[in-house]
């Protein structure tokens, strides 16, 4: 019973969409019609710059946090951990307070990962942004980055492999199509502001 209170509340904050109502905020397009139509980070980033992104970006990572660690703290079992943080990445791809319209869940999933602990937190920052500084690709970045997690997280703390492995397939899944267009070369790169004036 209380672990599927948990999982209710972190879907309803996972479908707080930060990007549309930091959009909002700011007067800029609706992110889920505009750039990527992707209502995360990356696409406030082009639609608006980096003070919009840093907020969703903080916004999004807090979603997973949250309800993970009050759950990590109330000594609930590590499966039952994975859960949640599923819950929180479906309540940010599939938002009921949107139209079930939203985003890609990177940064959730990685706000659901820190209670694991900061060395595991370092090694996906680091992998992210190593892969996008030599790719340009922020679809990328993520992909290889949540498919090393699982592997980083046997290193770190094994018994949280399972559910980490759950979280890196709804992740790859809502990737789909970025993984397609990446195959075919059509997937947008994350260019400097100097290129795009």
């Amino acid at each position: 019973m209380l672990i599927g209170i948990i999982c209710l509340v972190a879907y309803l904050m996972g479908s707080i969409s930060s990007a549309i109502l930091v959009c909002r905020l700011f007067r800029l397009p609706d992110p889920r019609f505009a750039g990527s139509n992707n209502p995360g980070a990356t696409n406030v980033l082009r639609l608006g710059g980096k003070i919009p992104a840093a907020l969703v970006l903080a916004c999004d990572v807090l979603k997973g946090t949250i309800p993970v660690w009050g759950a990590y703290f109330l000594a609930i079992e590590p499966i039952w951990l994975g859960a949640i943080a599923v819950s929180a990445c479906l309540g940010h791809i599939y938002p009921i307070f949107f139209h079930f319209n939203g985003g890609k869940a990177v940064a959730t999933a990685f706000g659901a990962l820190l209670p694991i602990g900061l060395s595991l937190a370092g090694m996906l920052i680091v992998t992210w942004l190593v892969v996008l500084w030599l790719t340009r690709y922020s679809s990328l970045a993520a992909i290889v980055t949540v498919s090393l997690a699982p592997v980083y997280t046997f290193l770190v703390k094994p018994l949280y492999t399972l559910p980490v492995t759950f979280l890196t397939i709804v992740i790859i899944f809502r990737h789909r199509a970025n993984i397609a267009r990446l195959w075919q070369g059509k997937e947008p790169k994350i260019t400097k502001k100097s290129e795009r004036q």
